[in-house]
Parts: C-alpha cells; structure tokens; sequence
C-alpha cells in the first residue's frame, strides 16, 4: 500500500512539473510573439519614416531646383527684353 501511495505521489509531482513546463513554454511563446510584433511594428514604422523622409527630400529638391530654373529663365528673358529695348532706344536716338 505504502508502495503505491509513494508511486501516485511521484506520478503526480511529473504530471504537476510537466503541466507547469507547459505553462512556463506557453508564457514564453507569448513574450516572444508580443516581442516580434512590436520590433516589427518598430522596424515597419522607422522603415516609413526613413522612405518617406527620403522621398520629401528628393521631392522638394526637384521642386526648388525646378523653381530655380523657371525664375532664372523669368529672370534672364526680362532682362534681355530691356537690354533689347535700351539698345533700340539708343540705337534710334544715336541715328
């Protein structure tokens, strides 16, 4: 009798201490999953951020380098048309 009782007791402790291994590897795959998705999240986010940084920096250079362009040109054509018409004036005065 005691034999037994000593064998169901020790059958008991391994089914106990393997239910809590269980537990402990069931808290463990939640740390890990809750941990990937938030270095995921982490990584996607810094990701966005950096294309989208890199992106409005290309963008505005292009923008401001097409705006450079287009008033240089404004510029450059106004100030050749009153070159032109001083030198008309003067060349009509000179004659």
């Amino acid at each position: 009798m005691k034999k037994n009782a000593v064998i169901m007791i020790i059958s008991i402790t391994i089914i106990v201490l393997n239910m809590m291994m269980i537990i402990v590897q069931v808290i463990k795959n939640v740390i890990m999953a809750v941990t990937t998705v938030a270095i995921t999240a982490v990584t996607a986010a810094a990701t966005t951020v950096a294309i989208m940084a890199a992106i409005m920096a290309v963008t505005t250079v292009a923008i401001m380098a097409a705006i450079t362009v287009a008033i240089t040109v404004a510029i450059t054509t106004a100030v050749e048309d009153v070159a032109a018409v001083g030198a008309g004036c003067f060349n009509s005065i000179n004659n």
